[in-house]
């Protein structure tokens, strides 16, 4: 059944057609990454730096990706964990007021403009500008991912060639299925760590190091309280 039209209302404009993009080329374009962490709204496409930083700050951390918010993979073992590489930096890092180490919630922007959190990060004091801004306008130095069953491989290489773009100069990612950290100085070149060795902070943090025994026996322990 048909509706009569006054003639003195003016129709909607009609909406300009969305390109038409599959849910698997969506995924695909974002690093493979699994569906549950792609926020429908804003659509896809379409969302800005203040929608990331209200659902960042309000309800879940994300990312803003090719105008795409994108929810952070989390775990309790994984942040519990960065939570231990935090504060071994902030050990080394407060005395000597070399600058900040923070953990998601920071967001920062990078050279394409997406919004980007690592697990935890290490930004010079001469890098900070006064007073700093709610959304970081530089990379950290020091990008630290702990791996979550939901990160993929392609998501984080998409992760790690932003860094190194935006001005990161060392990138560690931790891996707790393996007991391994990946230590790269560009997108491509890495050393791998096992549990019974040494990291180091290299021209970032020189003098810095960190016992990966240590850090999975804190670990370890911190989880068994939790059982």
């Amino acid at each position: 059944m048909s509706v009569a039209t006054s003639p003195n209302i003016t129709p909607a404009p009609i909406a300009p057609a969305m390109p038409r993009k599959t849910l698997a080329e969506l995924l695909h374009e974002l690093g493979d990454i699994p569906a549950h962490r792609v926020r429908l709204y804003p659509f896809p496409g379409t969302a800005t730096e203040a929608d990331a930083l209200h659902i960042n700050e309000t309800e879940r951390l994300c990312e803003l990706v090719n105008g795409t918010i994108v929810e952070l993979a989390v775990g309790l073992p994984q942040g519990y964990l960065g939570s231990l590489v935090a504060f071994h930096l902030n050990t080394f890092v407060l005395p000597r007021r070399l600058g900040i180490v923070v953990q998601p919630d920071a967001m920062f922007r990078m050279t394409p403009g997406n919004l980007r959190e690592a697990d935890v990060s290490f930004t010079r004091k001469s890098q900070l500008p006064k007073p700093v801004p709610q959304i970081g306008s530089w990379c950290p130095e020091l990008c630290v991912e702990v791996l979550s069953p939901d990160n993929t491989r392609a998501e984080m290489n998409q992760k790690r060639i932003e860094y190194f773009r935006s001005g990161c100069l060392l990138v560690w990612e931790f891996d707790l299925h393996t007991r391994t950290v990946d230590v790269y100085t560009d997108p491509t070149t890495s050393q791998r760590f096992q549990e019974s060795d040494t990291i180091d902070g290299g021209a970032v943090l020189p003098g810095f190091t960190l016992s990966l025994a240590e850090l999975f026996t804190a670990f370890d322990e911190g989880m068994l309280s939790l059982t």
